[in-house]
């Protein structure tokens, strides 16, 4: 996907978009370039007109939120109890259970 979008840093930037460019746009991200990716994105790049491209590109939806229940399940009135943290256990004991996680 990085070669795409140097693709498109090039074009925004009014550049041509070829192999030596492409290659310095990777390079100077960081990005090691393999020749073989990058005259294959040139070749499919050849009767593609960039712009139009962009512009027929079909929106990508944003995904729904994380936990958002879907319409219709429960309502409002009746979201889900959070549990009571335990009381009365001391920082040492607590942090005592994180000894196995890490051996």
């Amino acid at each position: 996907m990085e070669y795409v979008y140097a693709a498109l840093v090039l074009h925004k930037a009014g550049k041509e978009v070829t192999e030596s460019s492409l290659k310095s746009v990777l390079e100077a991200a960081g990005v090691k370039a393999d020749d073989g990716r990058i005259k294959a994105l040139i070749a499919a790049l050849t009767d593609v007109n960039i712009d139009e491209a962009i512009a027929n590109a079909a929106p990508v939806a944003a995904p729904a939120a994380a936990g958002a229940a879907p319409a219709g399940d429960a309502p409002a009135g009746d979201a889900p109890k959070k549990e009571k943290k335990e009381e009365g256990k001391k920082p040492e004991e607590a942090a005592a259970g994180l000894g196995s996680l890490f051996g």
